[in-house]
């Protein structure tokens, strides 16, 4: 029960703010497929840079919409609202109030995710958006959201959040294979950046699009950065209990 009480908390916030929230994942995402793939005239192994690009953004706007979903909301009502004090004493299991946000947080990447693929449906690309694709959108969304859940109680003011995006989130939506193929990227940092989940992410979605095989140890390797986030957000909950 504390689960779907997380998740219909989170559905009867995304009612409430559903213009803003939709607004606010089209933008960004429609931009750079504006002025990289249709400003920029290129290809990329033959074939418009665009449908290299695609699968790339969708990736990243999964990413993005998980994480802002949650470590911003979680940061204001640890903070500001109190409101976690809430669910500290409340009857619900704590396990169940992490494992609600992540939920929620995945699905608000995967719906962020959906509207860029319902905007590009007008262009003929053939690229492919299956079942599986879906699932590892929604797997790339839990990753973020629980990240997003240690960041925000890592975070000593409202202030630190953002910081956090500048100097992990952003970084890793221009480098991990969204924009531009990490082939030419130095060895050493190359392999770093391959290691990263939303590589992993944009290279298996990648791969499902093109009609390539997809190797499916990128999904284990999302279900351990999934574990090891999960973990350390279950921790800093229990500690925040036992103060």
């Amino acid at each position: 029960m504390g689960i779907i009480t997380i998740l219909w908390e989170k559905w009867r916030e995304f009612i409430r703010d559903f213009s803003r929230i939709t607004l606010a994942a089209m933008v960004a995402p429609l931009m750079y497929l504006i002025v990289f793939g249709w400003g920029i005239r290129t290809t990329m192994n033959g074939q418009p840079y665009l449908y290299f690009l695609i699968p790339g953004v969708v990736s990243l706007t999964t990413m993005n919409g998980s994480f802002n979903a949650i470590a911003q909301n979680l940061n204001v009502q640890r903070l500001y609202e109190k409101a976690f004090d809430q669910v500290i004493i409340s009857p619900t299991p704590l396990w169940q109030f992490i494992a609600g946000q992540i939920l929620a947080g995945a699905l608000r990447g995967l719906y962020a995710g959906g509207i860029i693929l319902f905007l590009i449906l007008p262009v003929k690309t053939g690229l492919v958006f299956n079942a599986l694709s879906f699932l590892i959108l929604f797997l790339n969304g839990a990753v973020f959201s629980s990240i997003g859940i240690v960041v925000s109680f890592l975070a000593r003011n409202h202030a630190d959040v953002p910081r956090f995006s500048n100097y992990f989130i952003m970084p890793m939506a221009y480098l991990c294979n969204t924009f531009f193929a990490t082939d030419n990227i130095p060895h050493g940092a190359r392999e770093v950046i391959a290691a990263l989940p939303l590589s992993q992410t944009s290279r298996m979605i990648r791969s499902i699009a093109f009609g390539e095989p997809c190797s499916f140890h990128g999904i284990l390797i999302l279900f351990a950065y999934l574990s090891i986030f999960t973990t350390a957000g279950l921790y800093f909950v229990y500690q925040k209990k036992n103060l």
